[in-house]
C-alpha cells in the first residue's frame, strides 16, 4: 500500500489573476507549473505548511483562507492528497527562491501552461468560478 502524502497548495488571486510557480528541474514533476505549496511536515497543520512553503518558495507571508477543494491523485510511485486553500498575501512580493519562475495569470491563461494531472480539476473549477471567487 502506498503512503499518502499530504500537500497544501495556495490559490492566491489578485486583480483577477492567480499566482502560479514553475517547479525546478530535477525534482518530482520538475518543469511543470503548479499552484504554490508543498508537503506537510510532521506536527504541522496544513495552514502552517502553506505559510512555511510560500515563505520558502516565494518569500511571501500569506493568510490562509477557506479550503477550496481536496483532490486525491495516484501517481505510479505515490498517492497525494492535495488541499487547496484560498489565500491572500499579507506581506512581501514574490521572488524565485524555491521555484524556477512565477507568474500572475488569468483562469483562462491557465490552459496555456503544463500542470501536473492532479491540478487539472482545479483549473476547470477556477475557470467555471472565475468572477465568483
Amino acid at each position: 500500500m502506498k503512503h499518502t502524502i499530504q500537500v497544501a497548495a495556495g490559490l492566491i488571486k489578485k486583480d483577477h489573476r492567480y499566482l502560479i510557480t514553475k517547479r525546478p528541474a530535477g525534482v518530482h514533476l520538475g518543469g511543470f507549473w503548479e499552484f504554490p505549496g508543498g508537503k506537510q511536515e510532521p506536527g504541522e497543520s496544513l495552514e502552517e505548511c502553506l505559510q512555511r512553503e510560500l515563505k520558502e518558495e516565494l518569500g511571501i507571508d500569506i493568510i490562509p483562507g477557506p479550503s477550496f477543494h481536496i483532490i486525491r491523485h495516484e501517481y505510479p510511485e505515490k498517492l497525494v492528497e492535495l488541499h487547496f486553500f484560498c489565500c491572500t498575501i499579507h506581506n512581501g512580493t514574490p521572488h524565485t527562491l524555491g521555484c524556477e519562475e512565477w507568474r500572475w495569470v488569468t483562469a483562462t491563461d491557465l490552459l496555456n501552461f503544463e500542470f501536473p494531472p492532479a491540478d487539472r480539476p482545479i483549473i476547470d473549477m477556477l475557470q467555471q468560478a472565475d468572477g465568483r471567487m
